[in-house]
């Protein structure tokens, strides 16, 4: 309660910006979960995916990578979407540098203009890319030469890299209804009210009995929206996906982007900590759930 308490005031005060940071393999279990929910299409399918502020692009990557592994049957249209159009290039490019210094500094911080592969793969990060992987999926994923790994061919195809801002509401036009949408880990960067209102847009992207995949945010905005549409919570590795990225677990309470313990004390428990949700028709207990909860608020 205290470490909640502490969290809260962290929070409310601080200076939320957006960050280019990322992991490539950055959370295994949802990308396990990902496959799980996939195997439901029968074979050589379709999948839509959407990516929404996709950064350097390493959680695309990785997407592609555990799905053509898993189902290298399913026909995979993905699209990856950003707000920059200088990191979005970075990202479409998929070349990385394996070095592992420092990242920028007041004398580089103008080269990422000029594509700079060494100062675009630091940038922002707390720790290198390639942390989270093994040799051999490096390998697996990449082709390496010298100091750069480029992403293999057969990982691009079907990716269609779009400049956009998630919180477009005409954004459905452009995108299409799709199987799943990915919202992670850029709407804790945003005030509150506005990753509400922004979350409310995206998931309108989901077709109806499609998924949202939605981590790094405030839990209470996710709940909040999450009762008021009558989402259903993805309960199946609900645990594993939420402990499953260990930076923004460790960030709790001391940093407002800080992933709270798990409590299932909490009546809510499943709705606020579940990392996934499918969109359509709700159970009877969600709608109960939903409206204890108005009741309560």
């Amino acid at each position: 309660m205290y470490g909640r308490y502490l969290n809260g005031v962290v929070r409310r005060f601080a200076n939320r910006r957006q960050s280019f940071g990322t992991f490539f393999l950055r959370n295994r279990r949802e990308l396990q979960l990902m496959c799980r929910l996939l195997d439901q299409k029968g074979p050589d399918s379709e999948a839509n995916i959407s990516v929404l502020a996709c950064s350097k692009g390493a959680e695309v990557y990785s997407i592609v990578w555990a799905i053509r592994a898993a189902r290298p049957d399913l026909k995979l249209r993905l699209h990856a979407l950003d707000i920059s159009e200088e990191i979005l290039k970075f990202a479409e490019g998929g070349v990385y540098s394996l070095t592992e210094a420092m990242a920028e500094t007041p004398e580089n911080v103008d080269t990422a203009a000029s594509g700079d592969v060494n100062w675009n793969t630091r940038r922002d990060q707390i720790a290198p890319i390639f942390e989270r992987m093994t040799a051999a999926e490096v390998e697996s994923m990449f082709e390496v030469e010298g100091d750069e790994a480029s992403v293999k061919p057969w990982f691009k195809e079907g990716i269609r890299w779009l400049r956009g801002d998630a919180a477009d509401p005409q954004l459905l036009n452009t995108l299409g209804s799709q199987d799943i949408v990915v919202a992670n880990r850029f709407l804790c960067h945003m005030q509150p009210a506005t990753a509400e209102k922004c979350l409310r847009h995206v998931a309108r992207l989901v077709k109806p009995g499609g998924y949202l995949f939605v981590s790094g945010i405030d839990l209470d905005v996710r709940t909040k929206v999450a009762l008021d549409l009558r989402w259903n919570p993805v309960t199946d590795l609900i645990k594993e996906v939420h402990d499953g990225d260990v930076s923004i677990r460790r960030g709790w309470p001391l940093e407002y982007w800080g992933l709270e313990p798990l409590d299932e004390r909490r009546p809510d428990w499943q709705v606020r900590y579940a990392s996934v949700f499918q969109i359509g028709e709700a159970p009877c207990e969600m709608e109960e759930l939903a409206a204890s909860h108005r009741s309560e608020g």
